[in-house]
């Protein structure tokens, strides 16, 4: 962290190869060995710039332990599972400490939140402040460049005001050593986050290669920011701006690699890796692209994640068959286990997990309320009961169990698994299926992901709705994505808040993040004093102490509510947590400024004003309240 603040130094290399290879415009030329004299002369340079933000954005998704992560086990969806390790965020208000290590190699890596975001911030900034450095063949040219990065720049700011709370608004290139930054509030960073999002939805180009930012991408974040302001008839037009732009539709036919195999559907056809960037794909709108031919920086970073998110079902023991043998085991076929082949393959129709990611009773059953929910039937939901036993040794040994279907439960009613949280849960196959052909024990593949599909600005613009008093709206976009999966539609009487993240839970599973939309909803209620569905108001002055994100996280996952115990922790979390607490690191290298606590965590005490941001010419000022 001490990098961020104290050695953020004129930039000289920055032109990085992006997310795909076959990408032209990710392979930009560079000029005289990137010299920024040479290489900010036009588009071509530039653009190189913001690849580098694309890689970074990249990286919360792909590799072992991704941040992406802590979105999850930060919300009602979903705990850490890997129950054999400590230092693991189960018990929160023990280990989530403002001097806690978040870059612990297989524990989390929750602090690249941080210091991946100034890194975003300071490419971005390099091209806004060079922007009139360059020949422009035209105002569209120059502008659609300075869009871009007033995107990439405001897409860091709303997910670090909701992470952070309030935070050091940094808005030009740091030329040499700084220390003295200091907080800036939530609320005026979002209305800086809007103003340029505003211009950019202007400029940046309707059409722009796969993988790079287009307007719709701008527009999708817009809505999200003009809900976070409470402009929900700005939220409801920014969504259309998306979904009636003649580019974007909601994919409602077959296609793609798939289409014509009888025993898979839609919703198969739409999250399947080789179809996310095929043309006819209309529901894409920013994907983070990757092949195993890229050899650039990070690239080489497969999505793995199925070793996140599947259990781990076939670690040595886990799983046992109502004979008291081993069941199961995640060798690929042929490889010897005690000798003997395996001739059933399970791991390369599933994949080897840990189980990371483990979701929560409620997002794997009670959340489900329609027996048609294409998303919850097999073979895109898979149960531990799909899988059967398959060491070699019980086919040898002439075991009745051999090649039959897992069962959590002997006659006399005994539990044959032995880590239940980790080994024992079911999972959407259909999302987490990413092979790699060459992994004997695969865990994931080079496939891309995506970051924003249109399914999501469907239900963006649903909430705005619902916030806008327009039920019958709401309705009307929530059931386009709720059909579409084979549901039975909503009534207008059914619609609030809740049954919007619902919606949001079944659609958006390990793409959304949880944790952010979660703590948006809570400062929305808590500023605008609206009732909740759970019969609770919420208010600015007691946020701390008690917000939504607190109630919906204890309502939904039992692993919290109950304090439910794992072999080091108990699981538990707190109100305050609402925030995750600013680095340590960070506050304490800023050492002629100040960048202030959240509630809740030491350090909060010395917590002095923040600065607001004021609207004005060009970037406008940041100011003492």
């Amino acid at each position: 962290m001490k990098k961020i603040f104290l050695m953020i130094l004129f930039l000289t290399t920055l032109v990085f190869i992006g997310p795909r290879c076959s990408e032209d415009f990710l392979k930009p030329e560079p000029l005289s060995f990137y010299a920024p004299e040479n290489t900010f002369v036009n588009a071509e340079g530039f653009n190189a710039a913001l690849i580098a933000c694309l890689r970074n954005a990249r990286h919360e998704m792909y590799g072992d332990t991704p941040p992406f992560i802590s979105e999850g086990i930060f919300s009602d969806i979903a705990v850490e599972g890997t129950t054999d390790k400590t230092g693991i965020h189960m018990d929160m208000p023990a280990v989530i400490l403002p001097d806690a290590n978040f870059n612990y190699g297989d524990v989390t890596k929750l602090g690249n939140y941080w210091t991946e975001a100034y890194n975003r911030i300071k490419y971005a900034n390099v091209v806004i402040s060079r922007i009139d450095n360059a020949e422009w063949k035209t105002d569209a040219e120059r502008n659609n460049i300075l869009g871009k990065a007033y995107f990439h720049r405001a897409n860091v700011y709303y997910r670090l005001v909701h992470q952070f709370g309030d935070v050091p608004l940094i808005l030009e290139e740091i030329t040499q050593p700084k220390l003295d930054f200091y907080s800036c509030t939530r609320e005026s960073i979002l209305q800086k986050c809007k103003k340029d999002l505003d211009f950019a939805a202007q400029w940046v180009d309707a059409d722009a290669p796969i993988g790079d930012i287009n307007k719709a991408a701008v527009n999708h974040l817009l809505t999200k920011v003009n809900m976070s302001l409470l402009e929900f008839d700005d939220a409801i037009a920014s969504a259309n701006a998306v979904i009636n732009d003649g580019i974007h539709a909601l994919m409602t036919t077959r296609f793609g690699s798939y289409k014509n195999d009888p025993t898979h559907d839609l919703i198969w056809d739409l999250h399947q890796e080789e179809n996310k960037a095929l043309a006819e794909n209309t529901e894409t709108i920013w994907l983070f692209v990757c092949s195993e031919t890229m050899t650039e920086d990070g690239a080489s970073e497969k999505l793995r994640i199925m070793r996140q998110a599947v259990p781990y079902w076939g670690g040595a023991g886990k799983v046992k068959t109502p004979t008291g043998q081993t069941g199961t085991t995640d060798q690929p076929g042929g490889a010897l286990v005690g000798g003997l082949p395996v001739e059933i393959d399970q791991v390369g129709m599933y994949g080897r997990g840990i189980g990371r990611l483990r979701p929560s009773p409620w997002y794997q059953h009670d959340l489900w309320d329609d027996p048609n929910d294409m998303r919850h039937l097999y073979p895109n939901w898979m149960r531990m009961e799909d899988l059967v036993y398959n060491i070699p040794g019980l086919k040898a040994n002439g075991d009745p169990y051999y090649n039959q279907k897992l069962q959590l439960f002997d006659a006399g009613g005994g539990i044959l698994c032995t880590d239940t949280i980790r080994s024992w849960f079911d999972w959407p196959h259909y999302k987490l299926f990413v092979i790699d052909p060459t992994d004997n024990t695969p865990d994931g593949g080079f496939g891309d992901w995506y970051e924003m599909r249109l399914a999501e600005t469907y239900l963006l613009r649903a909430e705005a709705y619902f916030w806008n008093d327009q039920p019958d709206m709401a309705a009307a976009d929530l059931n386009a994505v709720r059909t579409r999966a084979g549901c039975a539609p909503y009534t207008t009487d059914q619609i609030n808040i809740g049954t919007i993240l619902d919606e949001r839970a079944r659609e958006l599973y390990y793409e959304e993040k949880r944790k952010t939309e979660l703590t948006r909803i809570a400062y929305i209620l808590a500023k605008t004093g609206k009732p909740c569905y759970n019969g609770k108001t919420y208010n600015m002055n007691s946020f701390g102490t008690d917000n939504f994100w607190y109630d919906r996280v204890i309502e939904k996952n039992v692993f919290y509510r109950d304090n439910v115990r794992a072999p080091f922790y108990n699981y538990r979390v707190a109100p305050y947590i609402v925030l995750w607490p600013v680095l340590s690191s960070a506050i304490n290298a800023n050492s002629l400024g100040h960048i202030n606590q959240n509630f809740g965590y030491p350090g909060f005490e010395s917590n002095v004003t923040p600065m607001k941001w004021v609207d004005g010419e060009g970037e406008g000022s940041i100011v003492e309240q």
